[in-house]
């Protein structure tokens, strides 16, 4: 086992797998350390489907990895349906994004668990990963944290925020579940299924704090895919709140289910198909860098001269303590920037935030956190540590300029901003 590399990347969800990407395609030897035996994270462990838009009006501006991996999944006709353009199949992106981390000379660790690190003058000398052969360390040049929740930047002690500032309560996390055999052409609209449900709310039949029904359809015919359960005021950095929260996620998806094939139309010889691996995560830490990204940023279509990656996807915030969604839409055809300072963690010299735990505010952070930004924040952060580990310096020293022309060159998009030669 190689102990030792430029770059390392935490975590092997959307950001994660960018990241690696786009460091090994600097040129750096990188490893990839994933818990589970598969990548995908989000896609395919939490079961979030579909992407999210990734355009601006009819613009596209999300490009480099994710477009790599929507075309790989398009040659395995594992992409987009009549109903839900953007559903893509979780079993596909897994095969997809491994072969693309193993051509681009990534290396894979699965089956392990980052335990901590040891921290040096403010730099990151090794990591603790517990595996099936017990506790490792690892060393490199520089890491990047895709983790999704900020453990290694946590872990370094970077200063971390969580949740909303009242109170400190985050996004309720919900578990993902899908209903098979389903009479499709006969269901009702989501309409009127909402209005069934909030009448079986009403009666005492279903509790779940969701005001309404949200539903996608899969790749795979006559099954409907549902983010629906919402799991409110627990902690997915709290182990013990976590675990409290998986079987409360559990309890909501089994209670819908066996509603739906009660009393909705389409659904009678229905079956509980499948629960993701684990509870969505919406929110949890953030990581504090060198800029704080707000929804005003992100509302006023703010361009950076950093600038690392664009967005479009709205200020969505589900309510942290029961009903409610608060939805504040840019301009059609507008999109904002991430800065690449927003990447940067405050006291850690050769660590990156890779995925949605960047610096940002509460109400920010609930616009960038989807996946394809996601896959965006990644590969930035992936190009930075590479070029950073090849000149020894940084991050928060860094030749951006460089960076964005890295990127370019890997095929990413900056919206507007064209970087010089």
């Amino acid at each position: 086992m190689k102990m030792n590399y430029d770059v390392i990347v935490c975590g092997g969800g959307p950001g994660g797998i960018a990241a690696a990407v786009g460091a090994a395609r600097t040129g750096s030897k990188v490893l990839l350390i994933e818990r589970y035996g598969f990548l995908g994270g989000g896609a395919t462990a939490m079961l979030v489907n579909p992407f999210m838009t990734y355009f601006a009006g009819d613009r596209q501006i999300i490009h480099g990895v994710l477009q790599e991996i929507i075309e790989g999944l398009e040659k395995m006709n594992a992409y987009g349906n009549p109903r839900t353009h953007w559903a893509f199949d979780a079993e596909a992106i897994k095969i997809v994004s491994e072969r693309l981390c193993l051509d681009s000379g990534v290396d894979l660790l699965y089956h392990s668990f980052l335990t901590g690190c040891a921290v040096e003058n403010d730099k990151i000398t090794a990591i603790h990963v517990a595996t099936k052969d017990g506790l490792k360390d690892f060393t490199a040049k520089m890491f990047v944290d895709s983790t999704g929740d900020g453990d290694l930047a946590f872990f370094a002690g970077a200063p971390t925020e969580k949740g909303r500032k009242q109170d400190g309560l985050a996004q309720p996390m919900t578990l993902n579940f899908r209903m098979a055999d389903v009479d499709i052409e006969n269901m009702p609209t989501r309409a009127e299924m909402t209005a069934a449900y909030v009448a079986a709310k009403a009666r005492g039949d279903i509790q779940c704090p969701r005001e309404d029904i949200l539903i996608f359809f899969a790749t795979q015919p006559n099954v409907v895919h549902f983010n629906q359960t919402r799991v409110i005021r627990h902690d997915a950095t709290d182990p013990v709140s976590y675990t409290r929260a998986e079987v409360e996620g559990r309890r909501q998806a089994w209670q819908i289910s066996r509603w739906l094939i009660a009393e909705i139309p389409g659904f009678e010889n229905a079956y509980l198909q499948q629960t993701a691996p684990q509870l969505g995560v919406r929110e949890s830490r953030r990581v504090m860098g060198q800029y704080v990204l707000t929804d005003e940023d992100l509302l006023s279509a703010r361009k950076f001269s950093d600038v690392i990656g664009c967005g479009s996807y709205p200020v969505d915030i589900h309510n942290p303590d029961g009903e409610g969604t608060v939805l504040r839409h840019l301009k059609r055809g507008e999109w904002y920037d991430i800065p690449y300072r927003s990447l940067v963690p405050l006291g850690i010299d050769n660590l990156l935030i890779g995925g949605r735990c960047i610096s940002s505010t509460h109400e920010a952070h609930s616009a960038i956190r989807v996946m394809p930004i996601v896959f965006g924040i990644g590969q930035a952060a992936g190009v930075a540590a590479g070029q950073c580990a090849k000149v020894n310096v940084a991050p928060k020293d860094a030749d951006i300029a460089a960076i964005q022309r890295e990127l370019v060159r890997q095929g990413a998009t900056l919206g507007d901003f064209k970087p010089q030669a």
